[in-house]
């Protein structure tokens, strides 16, 4: 059988559900058939029919130094000589956690999981048992990873709590989760009033890019850590996209805060299943084997998914890193958004170190239900023109956008002389 994308993706159907190992792969967004990778390099890949995309997928944020970076292979190879996996301490695991609290000062203490979803459960947990508090708030349209406490979808009052967005998950498990819009600090302040002592932590994404790319406003934020210091509600900051994507120091060093608690995820990895939380020392050190809140893993601190982590950590730290890395993708958002404009497209576009979102809107949105009202058959037919052009963008409007180092001027180039094709194709 001739090998093809869509061969490959009927045949996977036959043996894993949709096809795919993580739903937003299906193209169920979007539509059409996805593409399957069988090799990438820098800033593109190459699918099974040998076409190459740019891509502004990054492995949903994870890449950010380039797809098979010679660097990194290099020590991961050395790591693989040695062994996959001991059941044991190593001082890699060390290493590493000495240099996640060196460049996030606000996680004192880290413990290492092997995913996103893995690290935000735990830290969600840890929060109820050092606070003894039952009630978590998240934000809508926010996505902390798959576990059933935060599957949850915003009800139809202010303020109240809310419904499964899954099945398998039972109003039980999720009634004491609730769910607020994003950037009001009405509702949060409301929230506060109505269930005082009541709240264990806040967790939220100091950029939304489950929602595409959503900047917090001053007021927002300002509330979100007066009303959780107030109340002695623990502060959930979900890095898991914006850690070492937004800057070294993350969202939360660009933004000035410091939260209880951060979710590392991606990055932290360099692309590996790899994932961590970690706050201050006190609340920690109520994790076992010292406390009674119980988590564990046996994969946990995997030698060679922290030899790429530490290694990409440690490419991020050179001279100049995150001021090129920027400069690359205000010349992607501006060349995008000038290119609309030229054809009269509502298109609206921010962006922040190596992470950016757009919208075929006027205004930037401000929360989900903004977001919602972006019209999502123009983002389908622009996603679809341009991925026949070998432009990668997420199939999804919902998902934020990401640069490598290895992206540079011609390639931006390249991606809006494109686009400003597309555009013109939209306009007609």
């Amino acid at each position: 059988m001739l090998k093809t994308n869509e061969n490959l993706f009927n045949n996977a159907k036959k043996y894993i559900p949709g096809g795919v190992n993580s739903p937003v792969r299906s193209f169920n967004a979007v539509g059409g058939t996805p593409f399957f990778t069988q090799e990438a390099k820098d800033h593109y890949l190459i699918d099974v029919e040998n076409k190459r995309y740019i891509d502004y997928v990054c492995s949903w944020g994870a890449n950010i130094v380039g797809h098979a970076n010679s660097h990194v292979i290099e020590q991961v190879t050395q790591a693989m000589s040695k062994g996959f996996s001991y059941g044991t301490p190593t001082e890699l695991e060390l290493q590493i956690a000495q240099e996640i609290s060196k460049l996030v000062p606000s996680m004192q203490n880290v413990r290492l999981v092997s995913s996103g979803t893995e690290a935000v459960m735990s830290a969600v947990r840890l929060a109820r048992g050092y606070t003894n508090k039952k009630i978590i708030i998240k934000f809508n349209g926010c996505y902390h990873g798959h576990s059933d406490s935060l599957l949850v979808r915003a009800g139809s009052g202010l303020v109240t709590f809310n419904n499964p967005s899954s099945r398998g998950v039972f109003e039980e498990v999720v009634k004491h989760t609730m769910v607020i819009e994003y950037n009001s600090v009405e509702e949060l302040q409301r929230a506060f009033n109505k269930h005082p002592n009541e709240i264990a932590a806040v967790i939220f994404e100091p950029i939304a890019g489950n929602m595409n790319f959503v900047r917090p406003s001053k007021e927002f934020l300002q509330a979100l850590v007066e009303l959780c210091e107030k109340n002695s509600t623990l502060l959930i900051c979900d890095e898991v996209m914006t850690g070492f994507r937004v800057g070294l120091g993350g969202a939360q060093e660009l933004f000035k805060i410091k939260p209880d608690l951060t979710i590392l995820g991606k990055i932290v990895g360099g692309g590996m299943p790899m994932a961590a939380f970690g706050g201050r020392a006190e609340i920690m050190q109520h994790l076992a084997p010292l406390g009674d809140v119980y988590q564990a893993g046996t994969l946990s601190g995997n030698p060679i998914a922290v030899t790429c982590g530490l290694t990409t950590l440690k490419l991020i730290q050179e001279k100049g890193f995150y001021p090129k890395l920027a400069a690359v993708t205000k010349q992607l958002m501006q060349g995008l958004m000038h290119a609309a404009m030229k054809h009269n497209i509502p298109f609206s576009g921010d962006y922040e170190g190596g992470m950016f979102g757009f919208f075929f809107t006027s205004n930037l949105p401000r929360n989900f239900i903004d977001v919602k009202q972006a019209p999502i058959v123009r983002f389908n037919y622009f996603y679809h023109l341009m991925l026949q052009h070998g432009i990668f963008f997420a199939p999804s409007m919902f998902e934020a956008g990401f640069i490598t180092s290895k992206h540079n001027i011609d390639v931006i180039n390249t991606t809006v002389e494109i686009a400003d094709a597309v555009f013109r194709q939209l306009k007609e």
